[in-house]
């Protein structure tokens, strides 16, 4: 077991039981794939309680492509998967607009638990997000490993939030895996972008 998936491990034996049915929020980008190779693969989560969901938000021009090759992955590894499509408003605030309307699906489901792969660089662009737009001391703790379930609304838990980007991309490449990379990430009028490609390697 590699020191990612024993990361990944040590959360979910904490955080969760093995009764627990997993739902990962699998966007077909390198962190998501990763996590649900780990949970399927590496620790063989049983097979009736692991299953995974795709939201097309149709802001982009290869969507559908997304969710083809969610399909394709899943089915290789033999996890069931949801998909939905959601209209998603364009304007000053798309990405909380897409936000919202992504753990609306994730509320529609039904599901007690969702996972996401959300990670270490991840948390630190929240963190300065926050700080920027002058979040008070409950902003700025930023994304928790485990969030509780609230009324209409599944638990998160991000196994990966202490893994650094990194050692995601290494785990992808040693087990030859395949991922969609979104486009918008490299859009630098969106300031996480801004602050993930100028400030961080900076700071």
């Amino acid at each position: 077991m590699d020191v990612l998936t024993k990361q990944v491990d040590a959360v979910l034996r904490r955080q969760v039981r093995r009764s627990a049915h997993l739902l990962v929020g699998l966007s077909g980008g390198i962190d998501s794939v990763v996590l649900l190779h780990v949970l399927a693969r590496d620790l063989q989560w049983p097979v009736d309680r692991l299953s995974a969901v795709h939201v097309n938000h149709q802001l982009s021009p290869h969507a559908t492509h997304w969710a083809a090759f969610c399909g394709r992955l899943c089915r290789k590894l033999g996890v069931p998967l949801q998909t939905a499509n959601v209209d998603v408003a364009r304007g000053n605030s798309t990405e909380a607009a897409a936000r919202a309307a992504r753990y609306g699906v994730f509320a529609a489901t039904g599901a007690k638990l969702v996972v996401l792969a959300h990670n270490r660089d991840d948390q630190a662009e929240t963190v300065l997000l926050q700080l920027l737009r002058g979040a008070g001391p409950q902003g700025l703790a930023a994304m928790p490993e485990l969030k509780a379930a609230t009324r209409g609304a599944p638990a998160v838990l991000r196994p990966l939030l202490d893994v650094p980007r990194m050692d995601i991309a290494a785990y992808a490449r040693a087990h030859r895996l395949k991922w969609m990379e979104d486009e918008s990430n490299r859009d630098r009028a969106y300031l996480r972008n801004f602050l993930r490609h100028d400030i961080l390697p900076a700071l």
